[in-house]
């Protein structure tokens, strides 16, 4: 196995000066002409006014496109654990009103006069970032998402771009983006089935993809959430044997429908011992804190784990010996650059690769996130827009 990177995206424009003077400029030269009908919009959509108020029913406003910027028209929107914790305020302060969501799938409504790669009626995506600062080595080598100035989130971040608005997510009718951060979706995707692998499909796709993993290698999977679920399907269509970690045995059966060719309960220390030095690499999904070093042990020489969960507590120590007796490699990733989420994309279209999913009303949102938490979802929730409604006549963020 070698390591690997997608061709990343031609250069683009760099942060703009944003000091009062060029703000100015940018105020008059800003708004491009658009296909479609001009001005800024108003969207239906569900979010939080704080940490406690639940999700509820919202107005945004969504800016006329500039000249880079495509305006969709959502129709699916999935939904991530992230959006769970931002929302309810676990991860840090947020600014409120909050709308969630950053795996949009939907169809081009609007484009500015610069916009020649996308076209009206297309179906299109957005995944986790909008912006970067497109001109610092990690943006010039298309992995927008460890961008050295700070990416822009979907949700909940400062929009350096357009006057440091917080940018509002995809529980929305409508949201307009830099075209450099839209993805096209290919059309034999079911669109609802690939919102997901805008966050869950690209952030497991992207370890995979690193280590060139093929036809021989084997990859292990520790947990079957949506992360995991994801990492399955990806290995298998990559042509590797998949091996399926989880501590209970009411897995095993879905384990097995979702392609995994060994299923290995990681409390019994038999099991575990039996599959010692058996597999190439790992993907750890598991957002809680456990141990790592008995998986260490089934990694043969020159073996990676790549941890994707985030537990909100400390883990218990890596012992360094088990790394260095087989030139282990212990290392972390995140999503993915937009080059990347693009590959990944095509590559599921050619190989029939979506997330299985539940498809949500508006009404129903609150009730899924008590649902994610508790593990109760095969294997992620997507909102269907259509039900969010119509805006009212006033903005609220």
């Amino acid at each position: 196995m070698t390591p690997g990177r997608p061709v990343p995206p031609p250069l683009a424009k760099p942060l703009p000066d944003l000091s009062a003077d060029a703000a100015d400029t940018e105020g008059a030269t800003g708004t491009a002409d658009v296909t479609g009908t001009p001005g800024p919009r108003l969207a239906a959509a569900y979010g939080a006014t704080a940490s406690d108020s639940g999700l509820v029913p919202l107005t945004v406003a969504r800016r006329s496109p500039k000249e880079d910027d495509v305006e969709i028209a959502i129709e699916f929107c999935g939904l991530c654990h992230s959006d769970v914790h931002a929302t309810r305020g676990e991860w840090g302060s947020q600014n409120y009103p909050l709308v969630p969501g950053h795996e949009i799938v939907g169809r081009v409504s609007r484009v500015g006069s610069a916009v020649d790669d996308f076209t009206l009626g297309e179906l299109v995506g957005v995944g986790c970032l909008v912006d970067s600062c497109r001109e610092c080595d990690s943006c010039l080598d298309g992995l927008e998402q460890y961008c050295e100035n700070g990416m822009t989130g979907t949700y909940g971040a400062k929009d350096r771009r357009n006057g440091d608005a917080i940018t509002q997510g995809g529980y929305a009718t409508s949201v307009v983006v830099d075209r450099r951060y839209v993805l096209h979706v290919p059309e034999s995707l079911d669109p609802a089935a690939a919102a997901p692998l805008l966050c869950a499909g690209v952030t497991t796709y992207s370890p995979l993809r690193h280590f060139d993993v093929e036809e021989g290698d084997v990859v292990g999977v520790v947990g079957l959430g949506g992360l995991g679920h994801m990492a399955v399907k990806l290995a298998k269509a990559m042509g590797a044997e998949v091996k399926v970690f989880t501590t209970s045995e009411s897995k095993f059966a879905a384990a097995r429908e979702l392609g995994a060719d060994e299923v290995i309960l990681s409390r019994d220390e038999a099991a575990m011992d039996a599959a010692n030095r058996s597999i190439d690499v790992i993907i750890d999904t598991v957002a809680a804190p456990h141990d790592l070093n008995p998986y260490f042990r089934t990694l043969r020489v020159d073996g990676a784990l790549f941890q994707l969960g985030l537990p909100s507590e400390k883990m218990p120590p890596v012992n360094p010996g088990a790394l260095i007796r087989r030139r282990i490699a212990y290392a972390g990733s995140l999503i993915g650059g937009i080059a990347e989420t693009q590959q990944m994309l095509d590559f599921c279209a050619e190989h029939g690769v979506t997330s299985d999913v539940e498809v949500v009303r508006a009404d129903q949102l609150n009730d899924a996130y008590d649902r994610m938490v508790a593990g109760d979802v095969k294997y992620r929730f997507v909102l269907d827009t259509s039900t969010l409604g119509t805006p009212s006549e006033r903005a609220d963020a």
